[in-house]
């Protein structure tokens, strides 16, 4: 449980060990978007989530701590709900996904920037004080910087100019 939790031990770099789950999850969705595109990475974000919750309630049970800043599945699920729209957009104009790097930068620096703030949603799901909330807040914050780098493509490419 606990390699789970960690994303085999990313969790346990100092400092900031969120941070480091979310830079750790940008290089493993690259390799799952170039196995399987947007619908395997998906399925991917679906299996950590199911798989984070059970880690993350398992380690979680004593209730001495909800939420061990160490236990950072969270933040790679977050994160790759963050480049949904980079995986789809790529696969929609049939692009190679390395070529929409703005969105995976802003996808990226607004998912730890929701994160850390936790706005909202985020703070709502946050102050939970479970397994499942440990969970959804990066879940909301990953849809939070994903619409935002729907938004600034938008812009980007002059469709809400």
């Amino acid at each position: 449980m606990k390699a789970i939790a960690s994303f085999f031990y990313v969790g346990f770099l100092k400092p900031a060990p969120g941070t480091w789950g979310s830079l750790a999850a940008l290089p493993v969705a690259y390799g799952i978007l170039l196995i399987g595109g947007f619908w395997l990475l998906l399925a991917a974000t679906v299996a950590a989530f199911v798989l984070g919750y059970i880690a993350t309630r398992s380690i979680t049970a004593t209730g001495e701590d909800h939420d061990p800043s160490w236990i950072v599945i969270d933040e790679v699920v977050g994160q790759w709900i963050a480049l949904f729209p980079v995986a789809y957009g790529a696969m929609m104009m049939s692009v190679e996904i390395w070529r929409l790097y703005p969105g995976w930068i802003t996808g990226f620096l607004f998912f730890r920037l929701f994160d850390i703030w936790k706005p909202w949603l985020v703070g709502q799901a946050d102050r939970r004080g479970d397994a499942m909330g440990v969970m959804l807040d990066d879940v909301i914050a990953g849809v939070f910087s994903a619409i935002v780098s729907i938004i600034l493509a938008a812009i980007a490419h002059g469709v809400l100019m």
